[in-house]
């Protein structure tokens, strides 16, 4: 199956050659070569969980495709929660199938006893920004054609819980997660019931600085506003509704009943997550918001060491959230 992080080309070369650092170049030819996410692991049987994994095509036309997780003990007629999950990665790089995302898959697959679709949708530049944004809705649709059985793919089908559906994502995966809420919201899918949106450490940003951005991260703050400007070329900047949710007048309507909002203390985006949880508490949105820190952490660290005391803790959070616990 055709990879999302393969090196591409752009389809003008009019563009000067620019540098994402450590991240993604993009050559004076237009040839768009990435240095992160690149390696993909193999589906199968996970030695370490048990977890089931394969590839899917959601759509040929455009090459979204998706890996879609099962437990080891899944069973026909024992439904389980569905998690659709977005990864992170600027909107330019990486892919589910990653070496930086397997492993937590699998073990997120596992510990809360779901089934995952991770979705690979396209990545700017080439397929700049809403492009991934509308791959991910067509992903929702996709999964939502299998609720009475009938779709193409055999775990939904015979596994899936249409009635506990959760959108989940990390950095820029959480943005993308974000915004389909709202959408569902706006734009009710009937087939399934999305029951809660789980955000974790969440890349939003905004023209003005807050907290630590006006401080000691203002340098990093204009490094990763250069991801969303390079992945969005519309010219609609950093309050772009998209990507500053204080802009957007339908934060109310985000059409689920449950968020659960992680930062890290560490992180950048930190006083954005609390932002978030601040805004989505005054924006008239009727539901439960829970919101969880992790001390001592950066940017994403649950990925690159899933053993760590802050990851366990985060995943069994996560699986308390979905089957309804308290924390």
């Amino acid at each position: 199956m055709p990879s999302n992080t393969a090196p591409g080309k752009l389809a003008t070369s009019d563009i000067f050659p620019i540098q994402l650092r450590f991240f993604l170049k993009v050559h004076e030819d237009g040839r768009c070569e990435r240095f992160v996410g690149t390696t993909i692991l193999p589906s199968g049987v996970d030695p370490l969980t048990g977890v089931h994994s394969k590839d899917i095509v959601i759509s040929p036309e455009t090459n979204l495709n998706a890996r879609i997780y099962i437990p080891k003990n899944a069973t026909t007629g024992r439904r389980l929660p569905i998690l659709i999950y977005y990864h992170g990665g600027g909107f330019v790089v990486d892919s589910p199938r990653s070496t930086t995302y397997q492993p937590t898959l699998n073990l997120l697959t596992a510990e809360s006893d779901v089934v995952i679709v991770a979705i690979d949708y396209r990545l700017a530049p080439e397929y700049p920004i809403p492009i991934g944004y509308n791959d991910s809705w067509e992903a929702i649709k996709w999964v939502a054609t299998h609720s009475k059985g009938g779709g193409p793919e055999a775990w939904l089908n015979d596994y899936g819980d249409f009635e506990k559906v959760f959108l989940i994502g990390d950095s820029a995966g959480a943005n993308i997660a974000h915004n389909m809420a709202i959408r569902a919201g706006l734009e009710p899918i009937n087939e399934l019931n999305l029951e809660g949106l789980i955000l974790l450490n969440s890349y939003f940003g905004g023209n003005d600085p807050i907290g630590l951005e006006c401080g000691k991260n203002k340098e990093l703050k204009g490094y990763t506003d250069e991801f969303w400007l390079f992945a969005n070329p519309s010219k609609s900047g950093l309050d772009d509704p998209l990507f500053n949710p204080g802009k957007n007048p339908n934060l109310w309507a985000s059409g689920c009943s449950r968020i659960f909002v992680s930062v890290a203390e560490y992180d950048s985006f930190r006083d954005r997550g609390f932002l978030y949880k601040e805004l989505i508490e005054k924006s008239g949105w009727d539901g439960k918001l829970e919101f969880m820190e992790s001390k001592n952490e950066n940017h994403v660290f649950f990925l690159f060491d899933t053993s760590c005391d802050n990851a366990c803790n985060l995943r069994d959070t996560i699986c308390k959230f979905i089957n309804g616990s308290q924390n």
